[in-house]
């Protein structure tokens, strides 16, 4: 394989902010790779992320492919989640309810570690970011797990972010505000009585302001090369 200046790890990029991440990569000779079910790029690893079975095997891959690896970047965007199932959290399919906490919440925090790990002994830049939500900080009645893994993912990333040295990895939570993408079509076709706040979400629809995924992005991919301190949990529409 030839030689690449970059190596990136996108999870979710079959669709939405996911695939405009993997479209939209700054570096012309990177190396993209989707870690998803379905397949986004045209290097994909296949793993369901809410299943822990299959974190191993995304930590052994991480491992891997970081153990001979000289290039000038590696790059891991933690992008899947799941909104589902929306609804009050006593109501929820229990097998639904736990996939989503996984996926959500332990997930991430596994699968950023393991990043860590297998990036810990390069020299080159590394950086870790983690998507988050308004929803990590307002508490969206019928998204519980959502809600609280995004605000788990948050606090991880201030936490970790002190444990990096001078020269470590720099791992950033970015929002990326309101969407446009198949999980904004799930949230609008959900009833008031399962989520109470959708028709904010039918005004956003309605009135064209929600974000495209390529601006969102657009300024995910900024980030690298921002000022931003270590372990910022980052709202794209204050910047």
């Amino acid at each position: 394989m030839a030689p690449v200046s970059a190596l990136v790890w996108i999870s979710g990029a079959s669709s939405g902010i996911g695939a405009a991440l993997a479209a939209a990569v700054p570096f012309p000779d990177a190396r993209v790779i989707d870690i998803s079910r379905r397949g986004g790029t045209a290097e994909h690893f296949k793993a369901d992320l809410a299943d822990p079975a299959d974190w191993s095997c995304v930590a052994e891959h991480f491992a891997a492919e970081l153990s001979t690896y000289d290039g000038d970047r590696v790059v891991f965007i933690h992008n899947a989640g799941t909104i589902t199932p929306i609804g009050p959290a006593a109501g929820a399919d229990p097998d639904a309810y736990t996939r989503a906490v996984l996926l959500n919440a332990a997930a991430p925090q596994v699968l950023g570690a393991a990043f860590l790990r297998a990036a810990a002994h390069l020299t080159c830049e590394r950086h870790l970011i983690m998507l988050s939500s308004g929803a990590a900080t307002t508490a969206y009645s019928g998204w519980s797990s959502y809600n609280a893994g995004k605000a788990a993912v948050e606090h991880w990333v201030r936490t970790v972010a002190q444990e990096q040295p001078t020269n470590g990895c720099q791992v950033l939570a970015v929002a990326p505000g309101v969407v446009d993408t198949p999980m904004q079509s799930e949230i609008r076709s959900t009833p008031e009585t399962d989520f109470p706040a959708v028709s904010r979400f039918h005004t956003l629809k309605n009135t064209g302001t929600l974000t495209t995924p390529t601006a969102a992005a657009t300024g995910i991919w900024s980030l690298l090369t921002r000022a931003v301190p270590n372990g910022s949990c980052v709202d794209l529409r204050t910047l």
